[in-house]
């Protein structure tokens, strides 16, 4: 399958997970994108362990799943040989994408004002903690503070009373970035039309709001929230219960009244149906704590497995709760091609892939993440750099 962003140039100059999960997705989609690098290598090169997992002597996932199918170029950007290089790339590059300090940005000479000097047609991606304007535009913000956090999602997540939960990393900055890919491409269309190149910005604390934008909104309206207490959930069909086997599932008949009598029939509890304390959502709602008992009992008779089957006998709509590690397992993960394996220091690895298809296929991983400056030689013989100039580069400490 030919990439559907064949011919695309992309300088990324990205760490941790917003713009590199944009930048791999596009490569994924057959850009071709050259990852700028400090001499000393991106945060995710040098981190001994990640949410809490040893990293150390073993293959650096992180950087494998967010760098695939790129290619990497080290560079010390305060040089001005090094700064005159990135210039030169930049002249026939289509999209340059980064989520550095934006102050720091500026101080290299690599704002969307200098580049856009350079090339007009460049479509400029940017995601920042929280924007260029406002009290707290220069603030740093990873996904924890700007995202998870200020935004409403760690709030909202947990039991009542409780205190904050932690989150998975990366997630906001995985949604930020697929923003970021979708303006991004809405860029180049235009582009299209007018020639002209377009700076798009994504901020980390507006992806928040913007993942729990019912919640937002209902806010913004006046409206109170209520956090998920499963003792008493308004809908005990809407909610998480453990099975024999000591695994959970999450029951989800958001349309509960329809769903009722089906799940009636599933638990084995028919009489329930017509019980005046269960037999609309109202009722339900009003006896919930007493439901969810019932509910809980019948659940811990069987199971995972055997009320799977269960469920899709009555039509139940629910979710098993699945740990990371079964997903590489999961025959509908394993059937739609969530996995693919490339080619990796003489041996194969497993890598997840993007989740959008074209004509039903999944874009292709053709690459592993690279090594460190490992096209440095590649990359400046483009530009028209000979041998020489590239030794010297080497010598002054500009390159690796």
């Amino acid at each position: 399958m030919a990439g559907i962003l064949e011919g695309i140039k992309i300088i990324s100059m990205g760490q941790i997970v917003a713009i590199p999960s944009a930048s791999s997705t596009m490569a994924d989609w057959g850009a071709d994108v050259i990852k700028l690098e400090p001499l000393t290598g991106e945060m995710h090169r040098n981190m001994k362990t990640n949410q809490g997992v040893d990293m150390s002597g073993s293959i650096n996932w992180i950087m494998q799943v967010l760098n695939r199918n790129s290619r990497s170029l080290a560079i010390d950007l305060k040089q001005e040989e090094g700064k005159a290089a990135i210039y030169k790339l930049i002249k026939n590059a289509d999209i340059f994408m980064c989520n550095y300090e934006r102050n720091s940005v500026k101080k290299l000479g690599l704002d969307y004002a200098t580049l856009s000097r350079i090339n007009p047609r460049l479509i400029y991606g940017f995601v920042s903690g929280f924007g260029p304007v406002g009290p707290d535009k220069d603030e740093r913000g990873y996904d924890f503070t700007a995202g998870w956090a200020r935004a409403g999602l760690m709030y909202m997540i947990g039991e009542p009373g409780t205190p904050p939960p932690p989150q998975r990393a990366g997630l906001i900055d995985s949604a930020a970035g697929a923003h970021l890919v979708a303006g991004i491409c809405a860029a180049l269309l235009e582009r299209e039309k007018t020639g002209q190149g377009k700076e798009v910005e994504v901020t980390l604390y507006h992806t928040g709001a913007w993942s729990i934008a019912m919640d937002t909104q209902m806010a913004a309206g006046g409206k109170q929230l209520v956090k998920h207490d499963r003792t008493r959930p308004q809908n005990p069909i809407w909610n998480s219960y453990r099975t024999k086997d000591n695994r959970w599932f999450w029951l989800a008949m958001l349309q509960p009244d329809p769903a009722w009598p089906g799940f009636c029939q599933a638990i084995g509890k028919p009489e329930l149906e017509n019980d005046p304390r269960f037999n609309s959502i109202d009722a339900r709602a009003g006896h919930s704590p007493e439901l969810v008992r019932i509910i809980e009992d019948a659940l811990a008779t069987k199971t995972m497995a055997e009320w799977e089957q269960v469920f899709r006998t009555y039509n139940c709509i629910y979710g098993k709760v699945q740990t990371p590690a079964e997903i590489s397992t999961d025959p509908q993960a394993v059937a739609a091609g969530f996995f693919t394996e490339v080619e990796y220091q003489q041996k194969k690895i497993k890598i997840l892939t993007s989740p959008v298809l074209f004509d039903g296929k999944v874009a292709p991983i053709k690459l592993p993440a690279p090594e460190l400056g490992q096209h440095n030689e590649e990359i400046l013989l483009e530009l028209g750099y000979t041998w020489e100039e590239i030794g010297e580069l080497k010598n002054k400490g500009v390159i690796l």
